[in-house]
């Protein structure tokens, strides 16, 4: 879809952005490392991202039955394929990325976004790190951090996605 509308000129890849949790987060964790040249900035909430562990941890074990078992080695060759902490490559131009999630997540644990916000600044890339300390796996508590959290991330958007590359005057 995003290469679509840059080859049909509707919108530029600079001027892209996505924003997705949970399986949303895995989906945009790979848009980032799969697919990093079709997007300006990405949004990853409460994101499921380190395949190769996600089954110790939390609810994982219960998702099995949906990504496999990363513990066959046969069945990880499969998953690693779609596992963003382990696409992310040394060299690579990404585009910058927001990581939110709770600390009180039930479902997905927040060492996904916690190890590959880590990764990604060792690596020297634009990421930022949110880490909302009530909430669960909606990532706020009321309505008040919902909407904190939507500035957060509607304001990482704007910013990375209005500025850099526009022209004087235009």
């Amino acid at each position: 879809m995003a290469a679509d509308l840059a080859a049909r000129g509707v919108a530029k890849p600079a001027r892209l952005g996505a924003m997705g949790g949970s399986n949303g987060g895995l989906l945009t964790g790979n848009m980032l490392t799969l697919y990093p040249q079709l997007f300006g900035a990405l949004v990853s909430q409460v994101p499921l991202l380190d395949m190769k562990n996600y089954s110790h941890l939390l609810a994982g074990a219960s998702w099995m039955a949906e990504y496999g078992d990363p513990d066959k080695p046969e069945e990880w060759e499969f998953i690693k394929t779609f596992s963003p902490y382990h696409n992310l490559r040394k060299g690579e131009a990404y585009p910058p990325v927001l990581f939110t999630t709770s600390t009180r997540d039930d479902r997905v644990h927040p060492a996904h976004a916690r190890k590959m916000t880590a990764k990604m600044k060792e690596l020297g890339l634009d990421v930022l790190y949110y880490e909302n300390i009530e909430g669960g796996h909606g990532g706020a508590a009321d309505n008040k951090q919902k909407a904190h959290m939507s500035a957060l991330e509607y304001t990482f958007l704007w910013h990375k996605l209005s500025g850099p590359i526009r022209q004087a005057g235009k």
